[in-house]
């Protein structure tokens, strides 16, 4: 076997040896046996699972994050001459079509999906009928409840592999910590020896942290750009208009810089990311989702304008630079006045307490089987749907309920083909059935709506399965563009106790968001203590994923430093302006107006610091002046200002 993996690894990617780590996983796979990599950014994690699917029977499914990063992984291997593929919300009706006509004649060695598909009806139905080879799963991290990021959607990945008896499972990060780690290896049965970590260490990268005031950011960061030894760059902002404040001054002072964020349509964020791959841009100036999957190897310099939100981000966002091995700059121009954004961030997702009592009241009044819309439910509680997301996979942790799949309410689709083409090729009681499908359905201009799928079942008296099979088949066969509609969930209660619990069970899920709300504001702090510290930056770094450094690395800015300091340096701290009679002025209008929307001391709080929610954004308060009127102020200092003013 060590010869055939040799052989493919030149064949194939062109590598005369594997990178530390890669072939130990390898192995494990082949093996069948599950395994969990955790390897540094530029690590080479993807070809742990892209050279033994190439070994195995059928397709790899492997779970990615973004788009973008789909995109390039999947383009890579392509030039490669590796049969891979991707399915996403960008790919056109005859593109989807045409990957799935090469699932069914099983030409296809690796598939691409982003997490959310899984909720997908039509595709759960096809993921039964495919033989999976190995199923890969990149940023892993977020599978951890314990996670800096975590996502309901990616736990719900070992239930799912377990269900469908995917075997084996590889999961794969650059930022567990070792508590993290353990949460994994627990979710997807991997056994300690085939948990392989490589060094977090990455001798080229020169860490620095330069204390300033907000205020002298962008004149220091154009100074250090102008040495072209650190360029091309990434530089890293938290806020979406900041990135683009950023990159206007960056180009206006002639450097050849753009802004990526997700505000952006998708064309534009292609096009950027696409310009500075090839050279034509030299500095992207992005939110944390730029760089994931990109390889670009000659990365000079990675800039923190703004403070990163955790360790573990750090750690992944320096490590885009300088993946060719050759020095790169990683700098952070600190200025504690980022906090207040970042603490606002996470105090303004946890849901008051009203709004966890109406929402487990809610789905404990449902029956023992019911189903819910996520966005209806978020916009009567008043939940944005992430945080809504996380409560409802918090009560199935509580085993309160227990998911049983999603399913649209309807559908609407066009013919790619004329209709008597699409009925022609289908035997009599066949064509006899379509027929009848098709003039159930409300017919537009170029669209037939199919608003009710079960009520079209009970008219046709068939079942809901036929007509949502011959839909799935006809969009495959490349004969109808379908759209689905109106995405339910649907649930099962698992205890008739816990029907009388409404309070217990909303105290419970408060508790977990006050622990989550600690956690977050521990991670910042680690931020702050890397910032402060008068020792060695990569030792301290290392430290935090379990990673022993005998020796300070020499080479970073406080090794570097003519005189070692032995007391924490000061992060500087802009004076805040207390807030002024004026606006407490305004605060008592908003309250006397009376929105619903803004009734609990959090809501008004979270409306004062300009974090939107979705019965704000359906009332359409967040046109309203005082929208984001204390956006400068600790979230903390608002909501006892609004306590003060009372309310439920």
């Amino acid at each position: 076997m060590a010869i055939d993996i040799h052989a493919t690894l030149k064949r194939h990617f062109g590598y005369d040896h594997f990178r530390p780590g890669q072939e130990q996983v390898i192995q494990a796979l082949l093996q069948r046996r599950s395994a969990l990599a955790i390897f540094p950014t530029g690590g080479g994690k993807s070809l742990c699972y892209q050279l033994p699917a190439l070994l195995m029977d059928g397709v790899a499914l492997v779970i990615s994050p973004l788009i973008a990063l789909m995109k390039d992984q999947v383009e890579a291997l392509r030039q490669r001459g590796i049969a891979a593929a991707r399915l996403d919300s960008s790919l056109s009706s005859q593109e989807a079509a045409a990957v799935f006509d090469r699932l069914r004649d099983g030409s296809l060695k690796l598939l691409y999906i982003a997490p959310e598909r899984l909720m997908n009806e039509s595709f759960m139905a096809r993921l039964e009928r495919m033989n999976i080879s190995l199923l890969a799963i990149d940023e892993a991290h977020c599978i951890s409840e314990w996670g800096h990021n975590f996502r309901p959607d990616y736990l719900r990945l070992a239930n799912l592999a377990k269900r469908l008896k995917l075997h084996p499972v590889l999961a794969l990060t650059a930022t567990a910590t070792p508590e993290v780690a353990k949460d994994i290896q627990r979710a997807f049965e991997i056994e300690g020896q085939d948990c392989v970590q490589t060094p977090f260490h990455r001798p080229n990268l020169a860490l620095h942290v330069t204390p300033m005031p907000a205020n002298a950011r962008l004149k220091a960061l154009a100074d250090r750009l102008s040495d072209s030894k650190r360029l091309p760059a990434i530089v890293y902002v938290t806020l979406q208009e900041t990135s683009e404040h950023v990159a206007t001054f960056l180009a206006r002072s002639g450097f050849k810089a753009a802004a990526y964020h997700a505000g952006l349509n998708d064309e534009h964020r292609a096009s950027v990311q696409e310009r500075f791959m090839g050279g034509e841009i030299d500095i992207v100036v992005a939110t944390i989702a730029f760089g994931m999957g990109i390889d670009k190897a000659n990365i000079r310099a990675v800039f923190h304008y703004n403070l990163p939100k955790s360790l573990e981000n750090y750690q992944q966002e320096i490590g885009r630079a300088g993946r060719d091995g050759n020095p790169s700059h990683c700098e952070v121009l600190a200025c504690a006045d980022d906090l207040v954004v970042l603490q606002n961030f996470i105090f303004g997702d946890t849901p008051t307490p009203q709004a966890l009592r109406q929402l487990v009241d809610h789905l404990l009044r449902q029956g023992e089987d019911f189903h819910i819309s996520h966005y209806e439910l978020a916009r009567t509680v008043d939940i944005r749907p992430l945080v809504l997301e996380t409560v409802l996979t918090y009560l199935e942790l509580e085993k309160v309920q227990k998911p049983l799949g999603p399913f649209y309410t309807g559908f609407q689709f066009r013919f790619l083909q004329p209709e008597n083409r699409v009925l022609s090729g289908h035997k009599p009681e066949r064509q006899a059935f379509l027929k009848r499908l098709f003039q159930a359905g409300n017919r537009g201009y170029k669209w037939i709506k199919l608003d009710d799928v079960d009520q079209c079942a009970a008219t046709l008296n068939e079942s809901r399965e036929k007509i949502t099979k011959a839909l799935t088949w006809l969009e495959e066969a490349g004969e109808i563009e379908l759209k689905p509609s109106g995405l339910r969930h649907r649930y099962k209660r698992c205890a008739e106790d816990q029907i009388a619990k409404p309070d217990l069970i909303a105290r419970r899920m408060m508790e977990m968001f006050s622990v989550r709300e600690q956690k977050d504001v521990q991670r910042l702090n680690l931020v702050m203590g890397l910032l402060e510290t008068p020792q060695c930056l990569t030792r301290h770094l290392l430290g935090y994923f379990g990673e022993e450094m005998p020796s300070k690395c020499g080479h970073c800015g406080n090794c570097t430093a003519r005189e070692e300091q032995y007391t924490p340096r000061s992060i500087p701290l802009s004076r805040r302006e207390p807030i002024t009679l004026e606006q407490l002025q305004a605060i008592s209008s908003l309250r006397a107006a009376g929105h619903a929307s803004l009734r609990a001391p959090r809501q008004l709080a979270r409306f004062l610091c300009g974090i939107s929610s979705p019965a704000t954004s359906r009332d359409r308060l967040t046109r309203h002046d005082c929208f984001g009127m204390l956006s400068g102020h600790p979230f903390q200092e608002v909501l006892d200002q609004c306590d003060s003013f009372g309310g439920s």
